[in-house]
């Protein structure tokens, strides 16, 4: 992240001069997914960038300021409206031109277009392996356990993996979970009536959500 700020402060220096890289303020949301707009640094750079507190936008590449071609479309409009350039260096795309904001909308696209092959992939990797029983790995839901396990594979070797294994001590809670939905048809009246009951997770927390996220962990393996 640190090289992504030289570039771009360099590119700066070098289309602006050397007091507008010294001044250039840093918006980082560093860690959050760039596939909405709600970001804490995200929203203190749009709000200066209507009280006009500076002329350029400038982005290592597209992805780091949006991967949703809905909202980065309204981002580039809004930036117009304000009188505001677009820079992304990577792709060497400036919105100052036509034909710059023309290739930026082609590439937003094909970045959304990554995003959501990459997230389907992985959901789709996710649901082969539990058809087998194997546990992706994790916190293990309450009631259950992790075992290793070996594998034989089709060429021959060897692999290990895990498999959740049923905990007796701990099956009478889910139970308990699954004869309180019964009876009341609402997760919200479930968990109400475990935490009445004082009911915890086996790391010994009353967690709101628990009875929620257990019951979609289980059907997931």
């Amino acid at each position: 992240m640190g090289n992504q700020i030289d570039l771009c402060r360099e590119y700066i220096r070098t289309h602006y001069g050397d007091a507008a890289a010294q001044q250039a303020v840093v918006f980082e949301d560093e860690g959050i997914s760039g596939g909405n707009l709600n970001r804490p640094d995200f929203k203190k750079m749009m709000t200066a960038a209507k009280d006009r507190k500076f002329k350029a936008i400038v982005v290592y590449r597209l992805d780091r300021i949006s991967r949703n071609i809905s909202d980065f479309s309204s981002l580039i409009e809004e930036l117009g409206w304000l009188g505001i350039d677009f820079v992304s260096i990577r792709e060497s795309f400036d919105t100052s031109s036509p034909l710059g904001r023309a290739m930026m909308y082609i590439a937003s696209v094909f970045s959304q277009l990554e995003r959501e092959t990459i997230a389907e992939r992985i959901r789709d990797n996710m649901h082969e392996l539990t058809k087998t029983g194997r546990w992706l790995g994790g916190t293990t839901p309450t009631g259950y356990a992790s075992e290793s396990v070996k594998s034989i594979t089709v060429d021959g070797k060897t692999k290990k993996a895990c498999k959740l294994k049923l905990l007796p001590d701990e099956a009478e809670i889910i139970y308990k979970i699954f004869d309180l939905y019964e009876q009341y048809d609402s997760l919200t009246m479930t968990e109400t009536e475990l935490l009445r009951q004082g009911i915890k997770t086996k790391t010994g927390v009353l967690s709101p959500g628990f009875p929620s996220s257990l019951f979609c962990r289980i059907l997931s393996t």
